[in-house]
This record gives structure tokens, sequence and C-alpha cells, in this order.
């Protein structure tokens, strides 16, 4: 069955009753189907030396990876990988399960290829990820621990969580995300302000070695984004991801007046904020864009402007388990037509 079939039997699901069924297939697969994982592989995975780069002493065998959201459990990480993605994160993950926000909080809007959730970081916590991580860590791809605050955990106190979560994920990833992004957790924006981004980088390289990075939201006004970017790069930061979703409703028809919004009317308000930052530090920290990105030619145009590395969710809906390989894909079809013959000439081209 191909995917645009299976799709209309998917979209007769409430969007969150969908998910959970791909959840089941994709944690089967990879827990108690290891032939059926190795025939999905061969299908789906598209592996190119040329696309291969090492990154803060990680090696990312492709620059298509999995945005924190999809995996909030760490559940589905062998079959993620068997569709191809070059590294995944999993979360965002809090020190205590939670249930996140009143239901219905997620919803699909397919003429817009986009979605808008409020999930509020529903997830089982820090325990239950960690059991799912250490059955599998070191992984055959790159794992980011996508990390946030408890609901009920106060501004003040929020630098604990964090604490916590760093401490029980530096051992089992290979590289750690602040998320202070989300618009669906109560006073998580907040914390995007110099004072408490420097206090949790100086934390967090006390803490590890491993690589550190910072989230942001594509809210931010221009100014504001390079401060608290230029702040968690002096504290310790290695890398910024480029953006979280956005509040600004006025890019969907009919939209809630809650949550945030992602997928393909994302992609032109994501791209601007990540190439002003681009333009800033490329060079001087690892850049990963995210927001709108569905297809090889946006994927390349994130390249070229700086990201080391990209990555996608609401593509996966609505494009199906094709994704990652079919951007890999065009990715080297438009480097061999630029004369390039591997990944790292087209990283930053724009900026050179």
């Amino acid at each position: 069955m191909q995917y645009k079939d299976l799709k209309k039997i998917i979209y007769k699901l409430e969007p969150e009753s969908a998910h959970h069924v791909v959840e089941t297939l994709l944690k089967n697969i990879g827990a108690y189907t290891p032939f059926l994982l190795k025939v999905v592989s061969k299908k789906y995975k598209y592996t190119n030396v040329k696309l291969s780069q090492e990154l803060f002493g990680v090696t990312f065998p492709n620059p298509v990876g999995l945005a924190a959201g999809f995996d909030k459990n760490a559940t589905m990480i062998q079959g993620l990988e068997a569709i191809g993605f070059g590294f995944i994160e999993f979360g965002t993950v809090t020190p205590k399960p939670q249930s996140g926000n009143e239901k219905p909080r997620l919803f699909r809007f397919p003429e817009q290829n986009s979605l808008q959730n409020a999930m509020g970081f529903n997830n089982e916590g820090l325990e239950y990820a960690q059991k799912n991580i250490k059955k599998l860590y070191p992984f055959s791809v790159p794992l980011g621990a996508n990390i946030g605050k408890n609901k009920n955990t106060t501004s003040e106190n929020a630098l604990k969580d964090y604490e916590i979560l760093i401490d029980g994920f530096k051992e089992i990833s290979d590289y750690i995300i602040i998320n202070i992004s989300s618009p669906n957790t109560p006073g998580l924006r907040d914390l995007q302000n110099e004072t408490f981004i420097k206090s949790i980088f100086e934390l967090a390289t006390t803490m590890t070695d491993k690589p550190v990075l910072l989230k942001i939201a594509p809210d931010l006004e221009v100014e504001d984004a390079l401060a608290i970017c230029q702040i968690a790069i002096d504290h310790g930061a290695k890398g910024i991801i480029a953006t979280n979703t956005t509040i600004d409703y006025s890019l969907l028809p009919n939209p809630k007046d809650f949550g945030g919004i992602s997928g393909a009317v994302l992609k032109k308000k994501s791209f601007i904020l990540f190439e002003a930052l681009a333009k800033e530090f490329y060079g001087k920290t690892a850049l990963i864009s995210v927001g709108g990105i569905s297809d090889g030619e946006e994927a390349y145009k994130r390249l070229k402007a700086g990201a080391s590395l990209v990555q996608a969710y609401s593509a996966l809906i609505f494009e199906g388990p094709i994704l990652a390989s079919k951007i890999n894909e065009e990715i080297l079809d438009l480097m061999e037509k630029d004369g390039y013959t591997h990944i790292n000439q087209v990283i930053g081209a724009d900026r050179k």
C-alpha cells in the first residue's frame, strides 16, 4: 500500500490517535521483528558517504534528522532509524511524568501541510526514557535528548529540573538540547532570557562534556535572538537549533487560539530567523535548522545558508516514511548540479 492510500485511513482517526497507531507500529518493528526492521531499512534507508560528516565529535551519516516531539519517550528509535533519519531527537522529556494539556490538543491542516499542537510536554518522565535508551545506547545514529521543565515547576526552580535531566542523559545521549522555547508550558518561554541562559549553560558545562545545545523560538525579535544565542555560546553552548513552533496564528486559516504551529506555513518565518543567526554565528558554533522543511530543495537552502544539519517533523506526517531518503537523494542531486562532492562543501556555501 502506498502512503497516499494509507494516509486516507490514518486521517480518519483523530491526530493524536493516529500518532499512537504509528508509535505502536514503529515500536513493535524495532522491539519484536528484527527481520521486518531489515526489510523496512532496505526499502527506506538511503546511505551515501558524501552525506556523512562529523560534528562536535559525533558522526552523522546524513544531515536529515527527526526533530523532538515525535518520539517523546524514546520508544520508536529503531523504527525511525530504519526509515532513514541520520539522527534522532527524543523528548521533550521532563523529570517527572506528566499528562500534558487537555485534549483535543493536536490539529491537522492538510491543505497547508501543517500542524497545530498544544501537547504540553506529555511524556512518561526521565526514568522511563532512560530505560528505553539504555537498551540501545550507543546507537547507530546520533541520539539527542531534548529536555524541559515540568509544568508545575516554577521559573525559580526550573534550573533544578534541567540539572536532573542533564545528569540523567549525559551518559546515554550524544548531545542534549535545552528546550525553553515551546509555547505550550506556562512560563517556559520566559526562560529565554540572558540570566537563565547564562546560568543553565554554566551549569551544564560543569556537569558534562557532551555537547549541550539551545533551541529557540521563531517568534523572537532578531536582536533578542542574537543576544540570547551569543550568551549561550559564550557560556558553553555547542550549537543552536532554530526554530521551535510559532504562535503566529496569522499563518493558518481558522487556527486555534492556542498552541504552536509547525509545518509548511512555518518555512518562511523559520528561515528568516535562521539566516540572521547564520550570518552572525556560522563558523562559531553548530547550527541546526528546522521549521517547514519537507524536500531536498529547502534542506539544501538551509545547508548552504549555514546549517550543518536539518530536521523535519510535520513533513513526516504528510509525506510518510519516504521523507528522509527523498530529502537526502534530492540533496545529492543538487550537490551534483553544483559540482560538490561532499556535504561539507555545501554547508555554509552562501556564507563564504
